[in-house]
């Protein structure tokens, strides 16, 4: 991925040693005679740990990519990797483009934590701005930036088209009442995480709880659908992989669009929300969100009416993960000095859910 590396962060290392002797007996198609490994860290993203395992050996080198849970976070969902690997084994046997899984260790006793090993990606991860390879090219970026927004949600659409019926799929969640679940789940976790005063969250949470819609036909959702999530082509044309399934479940589709949404920064949004880097989207030639709306009700031919409640929810819960992640700097638990400006993005998001609610629109 053209996705910067950064030494490992302190508290964050792993036994290189340790991990290449696990490797060799457990997955020994990874590891070349004579390999020496080299770890680096993606310093994006702000839950499960991301690290580069760079495998070389006289003839060249091997590229893999290792995912782990975080320090002083709880067990749950989010942070098990035996079922984050489960599903990726899953859809990449139904040609969903998601990594190659391919190795599980759940002996904490390893590296300290559990983990899993998948295939690296090669490909462009869009942040905070445009590689190099466009912004040479300034006429013709409007037009790739406006293919992009349709290849995501038709790449969302199709996810959403993805059979669930059978295992492994069919017991990732609980579809009945899957939106009250998630909006009484999602206001414990606010309630349990709080360190400061956001009268904002605590309105929209009373505010979906009592807006709640009938539930829909479930689909796999992925939870966490964004475009630093998606692993491009160099001219962006297609989705090579879709990255960080750790929330994925299955329920209604539109709770998956409402936090699509909120990842999407338009132009005259909060400038803190830049901070999440994920400004691309509000460059021109990008759908907007109700664009995005529209685009994806005509792809799945489903009535999108209701969305302005899964943007409002999508931003909500965007917040609490934002809190969570904040409440751990503020414990002293990570080095990370991104996550110090969260508080303020939090305050932000309510902000911006409660306008969605009380105006209805995305």
């Amino acid at each position: 991925m053209t996705d910067g590396t950064i030494a490992l962060r302190e508290g964050e290392q792993i036994d290189a040693e340790a991990l290449l002797a696990w490797l060799a007996t457990a997955a020994p198609d990874t590891v070349p005679a004579g390999a020496r490994l080299n770890i680096r860290q993606f310093p994006a993203g702000f839950s499960n740990l991301t690290y580069l395992l760079t495998m070389e050996h006289e003839h060249g080198r091997r590229a893999l990519v290792l995912r782990r849970p975080p320090r002083g976070v709880k067990a749950g969902i989010a942070h098990d990797m035996g079922r984050e690997h489960g599903i990726l084994m899953a859809l990449h046997a139904r040609d969903v483009p998601v990594p190659k899984p391919l190795a599980r260790c759940d002996d904490a006793a390893v590296i300290g934590v559990p983990f899993y090993i998948m295939e690296h990606v090669d490909g462009v991860i869009l942040r905070g701005t445009l590689p190099e390879s466009l912004t040479d090219h300034p006429a013709a970026v409007p037009g790739k930036l406006a293919a992009l927004s349709d290849t995501f949600v038709q790449t969302l659409a199709q996810l959403h088209a993805v059979d669930v019926s059978t295992e492994p799929l069919a017991s990732l969640g609980r579809p009945d009442g899957y939106v009250q679940r998630q909006v009484q789940g999602w206001t414990k976790r606010w309630l349990a995480s709080r360190t400061d005063e956001v009268p904002a969250l605590d309105w929209i949470a009373a505010w979906l709880e009592a807006h709640r819609p009938p539930d829909r036909a479930a689909t796999l959702v992925h939870n966490d659908f964004k475009l630093d999530n998606l692993v491009l082509e160099p001219d962006l044309s297609r989705v090579r992989a879709i990255l960080d399934w750790e929330m994925a479940t299955i329920g209604d589709p539109l709770m998956d669009l409402g936090t699509s949404l909120a990842y999407w920064v338009e132009t005259g949004d909060a400038p803190i929300f830049r901070a999440l880097g994920l400004g691309v989207t509000a460059l021109p030639g990008n759908m907007t969100r109700a664009e995005l709306v529209q685009a994806y009700g005509a792809h799945r031919g489903v009535d999108v009416s209701d969305a302005p409640f899964y943007y409002a929810f999508g931003l909500f819960k965007v917040a609490v993960i934002a809190q969570q992640i904040y409440a751990r700097h503020v414990q002293g638990l990570t080095s990370d000095p991104r996550f110090g400006v969260l508080g303020e993005v939090v305050k932000a998001l309510g902000n911006s859910a409660r306008t969605a609610a009380e105006k209805g629109r995305v």
